[in-house]
């Protein structure tokens, strides 16, 4: 079955119309993300739990990304889905509350992925969840993750500035979520 998103306009809202998320990544079209940071003070320092995309994802695959991230299906707000792919990806149940915004990041980007144009134009607000829990006590969906792994903040900035790990983070987000610690 098709996921079906919201198209939306430039402020996040949906416009009464819908795509297939196929289409809406063929086509360029705006949908919404939620993005979940997971965050944890661990040895005198804050650090952030990044998830490895395997390797059948649509778009980088075997790169770091999002502790936990998704599309909005339609029909769905921000809160519901990004607490909806807390479950399904990591198995992590929690109230709403326990989600402190973070902002929301406009962008849009062109890549080629599996021999495919791929073109991404989201809407995405941005949340950070503090959760001190080992990386081996997730229960990761295999289909969309290999393994989490806790990183330092700082050091998982720098290694995005730098690129020295495999990722598709944007420093932006990662910023932000650090200045949500401070």
């Amino acid at each position: 079955m098709a996921e079906i998103l919201d198209i939306v306009d430039e402020q996040g809202r949906p416009t009464g119309q819908t795509v297939p998320r196929a289409v809406a990544h063929a086509e360029g079209i705006r949908h919404r993300t939620s993005h979940v940071w997971i965050l944890r003070r661990h040895a005198g320092r804050v650090e952030v739990l990044l998830q490895m995309r395997c390797q059948a994802k649509d778009s980088f695959p075997g790169c770091y990304d999002i502790s936990s991230a998704g599309h909005i299906p339609a029909g769905c707000d921000f809160v519901e889905s990004a607490l909806r792919e807390l479950r399904e990806e990591l198995g992590v149940t929690l109230p709403a509350d326990a989600l402190q915004e973070c902002g929301v990041r406009h962008f849009t980007f062109e890549d080629v992925f599996h021999g495919r144009l791929f073109k991404d134009n989201q809407v995405s607000k941005v949340f950070c969840l503090w959760l001190d829990k080992n990386a081996e006590d997730f229960t990761v969906q295999k289909e969309e993750i290999d393994y989490v792994r806790w990183f330092g903040l700082e050091e998982a900035i720098e290694a995005v500035k730098n690129n020295t790990i495999p990722n598709c983070i944007y420093l932006e987000e990662l910023e932000m979520v650090a200045a949500a610690t401070r």
